[in-house]
């Protein structure tokens, strides 16, 4: 199980492909450098929903706005409590820490020399022409948090418009288990220029030794609003 339906095509062979520029990851990296800068300076709505499968299924949803205070700190504003009644699946600092920094995803130039880089062709996604690359940690290291899987870049752009794969390392000893999901990340253009996450998906199993639990997790991101010094940015309380 997983989130294969996403992948509406096969990406072809890199040795059918059209070659792409030889410094194409660091060019990626330097756009996704601009993004995140970019992204800093807007506000948006995140609403997180996460879900385990069998009989006594339970379920934990947040809503949090990303803001900036009065004095122009940015910030995190949870709209209400956390609901949580999952009863199999305990959520850590690594889930957490894979919401804020692995689903979306920004492969900056610090980050790039982490990762082994390798094209694996293009495909066409929702009628953009894209190149496709494999990214794997050179090194997992305890207690941070990296990304192990593939990225899809909009040729003309060079921005990452879709991400599929998984947080890693995952965390195994005699007493404890922290497994992640495969997931999803589609992004979409924020103001006609960077691409920023909109949606992150997950369904997928996770082989505990306990015995196997289904996992779906759902991210929107929305209401992306750029902030100024004479901004005033409010939201309207989404409904009970």
């Amino acid at each position: 199980m997983g989130v294969a339906f996403i992948l509406s095509s096969a990406v072809l062979p890199a040795a059918f492909a059209a070659e792409p520029p030889p410094n194409l990851a660091r060019l990626v990296a330097e756009r996704e450098a601009a993004a995140q800068e970019a992204r800093a300076q807007y506000t948006y709505r995140q609403h997180i929903v996460i879900e385990e499968g069998g009989p006594r299924a339970g379920q934990y949803r947040e809503t949090r706005d990303i803001i900036f205070s009065p004095s122009g700190e940015r910030t995190e504003q949870l709209l209400r409590p956390a609901t949580n009644t999952l009863k199999r699946l305990l959520l850590t600092p690594e889930d957490f820490a894979d919401i804020r920094d692995i689903q979306p995803l920004l492969i900056t130039p610090e980050l790039l020399p982490r990762y082994i880089v390798r094209f694996k062709g293009d495909e066409d996604v929702d009628g953009r022409d894209c190149w496709v690359l494999e990214l794997t940690p050179r090194q997992l290291f305890h207690g941070f948090r990296m990304f192990d899987g593939l990225v899809w870049i909009d040729k003309e752009s060079l921005a990452i418009v879709r991400t599929y794969g998984r947080a890693v390392p995952e965390l195994r000893t005699r007493t404890n288990e922290n497994l992640f999901p495969r997931f999803t990340t589609l992004r979409e253009p924020v103001d006609g220029g960077h691409w920023f996450p909109a949606l992150t998906i997950a369904d997928d199993l996770l082989e505990f030794r306990t015995g196997p639990i289904r996992m779906k997790l759902t991210i929107r991101y929305s209401d992306y609003k750029r902030f100024g010094a004479e901004s005033s940015i409010t939201f309207e309380t989404p409904p009970q």
